[in-house]
């Protein structure tokens, strides 16, 4: 996993318990095609070939668009990304584990470039609203399905 910038002006961890296994989570978090279908801040996302480090995504994600390319996938376990967005650089991880039968799900994300320096504030606030909110939205749909 390649880790976030612990040093960017902007960053973010947070988590969330999941009553469902990891592979359920995996399932929905991992099929990067259909996240506009649960996530309300994804107008659309499209992998461009293989689920696997090395491949790219095109995405909007609150009504930015952004080309990330997957730096890890470890099924059940973890995946993550980096990217260009709004003149940024990010790194974005997602770590699953096992908690007595259920999903612990993490996010962790890194943010660099002037504008994170310029508006780091309402950037920190930002990431932080967008991060809890997926985690949410996940949850919700996870334990309906």
């Amino acid at each position: 996993m390649t880790p976030i910038n612990e040093n960017a002006p902007v960053k973010a961890k947070e988590s969330i318990q999941i009553d469902a296994d990891p592979e359920k989570v995996w399932n929905i978090l991992s099929d990067i095609n259909n996240w506009d279908k649960w996530n309300s801040d994804i107008k659309y996302a499209k992998l461009n070939g293989e689920l696997k480090a090395g491949t790219t995504f095109n995405w909007n994600n609150g009504g930015n668009k952004i080309k990330s390319t997957l730096h890890t996938v470890t099924p059940f376990k973890e995946i993550g990304w980096s990217g260009k967005a709004f003149g940024s650089f990010a790194i974005h991880n997602f770590t699953l584990s096992n908690v007595n039968g259920k999903t612990e799900l993490l996010i962790e994300e890194s943010m660099e470039g002037l504008l994170m320096r310029l508006f780091r504030g309402f950037m920190q606030n930002t990431l932080e609203d967008g991060i809890n909110k997926w985690l949410t939205q996940i949850k919700e749909v996870v334990e309906k399905t």
